[in-house]
């Protein structure tokens, strides 16, 4: 049984796997023209169908509208009876469905031509007659699904949802969707904190430890320790940044100096530390703290000292 599981779960994967190779053949003008009549649309972009074509009309709806485009979904059954009232003379209009031919999916292409909008077929029959009303066709005509009695949707959902896609991600780069856009429509969660939180706001919920040169060792130490974020940052009278020491470089002096009594921070310090502005991302201080290989990281504005933020809290907010 085991074995049987694993290969029908294999052939359903080969199945599928074709049917999303195949939409490269229709990556044509139709698909053109219709992603840039979207894109010079004025009003909404309605998606409709029926039965699982109205699930995946459904996602299609929340991937535009959370990537810059104004969407709305539409259920075919319920436009017949009052609902096809949303529909203005500015918007367009996509009908999703496999036959092209119910009567739900055909009484809205007759409803949608009466009030003169721009009409787009994603459809897996071209001869059907939702293709030849459309204006532009989003072929996602599929050999067979992957039931064995070709008749669940599977391959054919499959496409509809993977077309979708390559619709809403052509829109998104011709609207210059960039990442910030995106996150204002996703604060919540950690997906908003890696496009929201900046380091500044991180740097001003811990403590801030900062020594000088002329500081004694037994204070740094006090110093990093009191503070728990395993460094501290070296600055001046005029509160510029001089430089760091990390909790590293506290063992390697100890291995290196019999008497430490008349060290000070001016002893052991690294100058010119790496610093990030408070305006930064957060996830930007992980790439960066990434790559320099080090586990805290000076929060500076012109090389005025802010704070300091440790990969633990980053660890904390969900960003690592």
């Amino acid at each position: 049984m085991t074995n049987s599981i694993k290969g029908i779960a294999k052939t359903t994967l080969e199945i599928e796997l074709e049917a999303i190779q195949s939409l490269s053949n229709f990556i044509n003008d139709h698909f053109e023209k219709a992603v840039e009549a979207i894109h010079a649309c004025k009003g909404r972009f309605i998606v409709s169908g029926i039965g699982k074509s109205s699930i995946i009309a459904q996602k299609i709806v929340a991937t535009c509208n959370s990537t810059g485009t104004p969407s709305i979904f539409l259920h075919a059954a319920e436009a017949i009876h009052g609902d096809s009232g949303m529909i203005t003379s500015d918007d367009i209009v996509l009908i999703i469905s496999k036959s092209g031919e119910s009567p739900e999916i055909k009484n809205l292409v007759q409803l949608v031509k009466q009030f003169g909008n721009i009409l787009i077929g994603m459809v897996g029959n071209t001869d059907s007659y939702l293709a030849k009303e459309a204006n532009w066709i989003l072929n996602t005509t599929v050999q067979k699904e992957a039931c064995r009695n070709n008749l669940a949707p599977t391959s054919s959902t499959t496409a509809q949802i993977v077309m979708g896609d390559l619709v809403a991600m052509c829109l998104m780069e011709l609207n210059n969707f960039k990442a910030i856009d995106f996150a204002k429509f996703h604060p919540g969660g950690n997906l908003g904190k890696r496009l929201t939180l900046t380091v500044g706001q991180i740097a001003n919920t811990n403590t801030k430890p900062s020594v000088k040169l002329n500081t004694s060792l037994k204070e740094v130490i006090l110093t990093i320790s009191k503070n728990r974020l395993g460094a501290t940052s070296v600055i001046n009278d005029s509160n510029n940044v001089e430089g760091i020491i990390t909790d590293g470089d506290i063992r390697r002096m100890l291995e290196q100096h019999n008497t430490i009594q008349q060290l000070t921070a001016a002893d052991i310090y690294h100058k010119s530390p790496i610093t990030i502005g408070a305006d930064a991302l957060a996830v930007e201080a992980l790439a960066l703290m990434q790559e320099k290989d080090i586990s805290q990281i000076i929060v500076a504005d012109d090389n005025q000292y802010i704070g300091m933020i440790h990969m633990h809290d980053l660890m904390r907010e969900g960003i690592l």
